[in-house]
């Protein structure tokens, strides 16, 4: 409905009410505005209906879309199901083109405008949560790892002799296989031991850097967020030798946006020394389903390079939900969550500490994972979901042939 249709309602309905009805509209359209000129996450939350309105707004905006409209190309978002088309609110062009994930769509102005307004609420956020001088960011319809392999696949193109990644060790698979897939060497840098945490070696990072030759080295790639007693990395140390040395430095932020801590690490490296890009987790950061990430940095000509490296266009879905999501809880709501989870994990500290005959390792460094020693085999953890219980003495890291 627009003015002119406003108008032509009064003839039909008593125009004082018609007039009432076009300002309840006009505050939606207000918060529309308010989006699309400042590219931000709005301060309070939005409802539903907005955020629905919003969606079909954007959605007639595609050409699959258009009324009469008759497709004959290979791309003219065809869907057979019915339900499939309302899951994603008739947006199924999808995002970017072959050449780039964040170039504009002729036949989906509506999609592209999705696209990009998602990107810039996410930076936003992304500030919002202590890294604010990050410069560029997209969202990626790829979980973390794969979202690291096009990071370093993008490092290629600029370090064509480099065959090595120097990666401080951290249990987890998934960011062991990615540098695997990108067809690099991992070069393992076991941690030490200080007090009951396990901390970067950066003795051992720069000796390797020298017996290897920095032209050799494709990037160090660093991480935040761990399991406990693994600490995050010391990023600040790192992120100056990357820069004394001339070698990219990728950081693997998996859980790292909620954590304010995380967050401030990557802050400071990037100020002190050198930072290419950090990634992060949407469905661990932003409680929506499986399936994206957000690649980040400080120079936004690498960012899009990175952007340009994902062959074809990619699935919406990831961008739609974090959209829908941020919208819903506002940057204030966003922000009372990060608190809520802040305080949580210092109830969990405080309520193992006080367990009897277990010890809770104290890991002051990481703020997201909690480790504890258990010296009895009996049923004290069977209540709690996502434990991982090892003795220290056989913990190995097997992926594929290496180990």
């Amino acid at each position: 409905m627009n003015a002119e249709n406003f108008g032509s309602s009064e003839r039909l309905v008593t125009a004082a009410y018609v007039r009432q009805g076009a300002q309840g509209r006009r505050a939606h359209e207000l918060r529309l505005r308010a989006l699309l000129e400042q590219g931000k996450c709005p301060e309070d939350g939005w409802d539903e209906s907005t955020i629905e309105l919003f969606l079909h707004e954007l959605a007639i905006m595609d050409s699959n879309n258009f009324l009469g409209n008759c497709g004959v190309g290979e791309r003219e978002g065809r869907v057979a199901s019915g339900l499939v088309a309302r899951r994603h609110y008739r947006l199924i062009h999808g995002i970017g083109r072959s050449g780039d994930i964040s170039a504009v769509q002729p036949k989906a102005a509506g999609s592209s405008l999705l696209n990009k307004l998602t990107n810039s609420v996410v930076l936003d956020i992304i500030k919002l949560a202590g890294v604010r001088t990050v410069t560029n960011c997209f969202v990626v319809p790829m979980a973390t790892g794969m979202s690291l392999t096009l990071c370093f696949l993008t490092l290629r193109h600029k370090r064509p002799k480099a065959k090595y990644i120097i990666w401080p060790r951290i249990d987890q698979k998934s960011c062991f296989k990615s540098m695997i897939t990108a067809g690099f060497e991992p070069v393992v840098i076991e941690n030490v031991l200080e007090g009951d945490e396990l901390r970067t070696d950066i003795e051992a990072v720069e000796a390797k850097i020298k017996s290897l030759g920095a032209e050799n080295i494709l990037c160090v790639h660093s991480t935040t967020s761990c399991f406990a007693p693994r600490v995050p990395d010391r990023l600040e140390e790192l992120a100056v030798i990357c820069a004394n040395y001339d070698i990219p430095h990728i950081v693997n932020n998996a859980y790292g946006i909620q954590s304010s801590k995380c967050m401030h690490l990557i802050q400071q490296g990037a100020r002190v020394g050198r930072i290419d890009a950090f990634v992060q987790s949407l469905d661990k950061n932003f409680m929506v389903p499986v399936g994206g990430a957000i690649i980040a940095g400080f120079n936004e000509s690498f960012v899009q390079e990175i952007s340009k490296m994902y062959p074809g266009r990619a699935s919406a879905s990831p961008s739609l939900d974090v959209l829908i999501t941020l919208l819903s809880l506002g940057a204030s709501g966003y922000k009372q969550l990060l608190k809520e989870r802040k305080v949580s994990f210092l109830a969990s500290n405080t309520f193992f500490k006080s367990a009897g005959n277990k010890v809770l390792v104290k890991t002051a460094l990481c703020l997201i994972l909690l480790s504890l020693n258990i010296n009895t085999k009996d049923s004290f953890c069977k209540g709690f979901y996502g434990r991982k219980c090892c003795e220290l003495s056989t913990v190995k890291l097997f992926v594929l042939n290496h180990a």
